[in-house]
Order: C-alpha cells, then sequence, then structure tokens
C-alpha cells in the first residue's frame, strides 16, 4: 500500500485521493463512519474516536493519525480496549503515522484523520 500526498483535508492511497478521514483494514481502506461517535463531541470540542465505531481490531498493531495538528481525541475505551485485546496501539499525528505504515507488515491496520 502508498500513502502519499498528504495535506489538511485529503490524503492519497494508492493513487485515489480521499477527503474524509480512512480506516486502513488488512489492506482495505474504506471511509471512517465517525456518527457512533459524534455524541461525545460536546465533552471533547471534536469528534473523538470512540468505542463505539468500527475499529479495525484484527491486527497486532493499530496506528490512529490525529489529523495535520494532532487533534483527534482518543477515548481512554479505545486504548483500554487496546489492552484488552492485545493490540498495540500507536497514537501519533497522521504525517508521522504514515511513515510508520510504510515500513509496517500485514498485521498492522490504521485510522488516519485527515482534518485538523
Amino acid at each position: 500500500m502508498r500513502i502519499e500526498n498528504f495535506s489538511f483535508g485529503s490524503i492519497e492511497i494508492d493513487g485515489r485521493t480521499y477527503t474524509h478521514d480512512v480506516v486502513i483494514d488488512r489492506g482495505r481502506v474504506r471511509r471512517r463512519q465517525k456518527g457512533a461517535s459524534k455524541q461525545h463531541r460536546e465533552n471533547y470540542g471534536h469528534t473523538p474516536l470512540s468505542t463505539e465505531e468500527e475499529i479495525p481490531w484484527r491486527c497486532r498493531r493499530l496506528v490512529i493519525g490525529t489529523g495535520a495538528a494532532g487533534a483527534l481525541p482518543v477515548m481512554e475505551a479505545v486504548k483500554d480496549e487496546a489492552i484488552r485485546r492485545d493490540v498495540e496501539l500507536v497514537t501519533v499525528p497522521t504525517k508521522t503515522a504514515i511513515g510508520l505504515l510504510a515500513s509496517q507488515d500485514k498485521h498492522t491496520n490504521a485510522i488516519l484523520h485527515v482534518t485538523c
């Protein structure tokens, strides 16, 4: 998988440009469905990543790209669930996450926030 041309609001993966958050689950790319997390927005000032979303847990390592400025909140319940599932959770700004994904194996999934 080739991830290129990340800038605020868009990311290019394997030649296709996405203008929304994406989930990479075992090599497949899909749109992040964050509707279930919107109920927590008021508490964070931003829609956080919560366990109510469809998180790609079938991996050994989950990389969460927290946006251009690293502003995506990750709820404690997500961190607790990663521990419970024995999944290494790496939470870094999206540009850093892309660098990590370039050198990862097939046992790494990701959630990439493309704005803030």
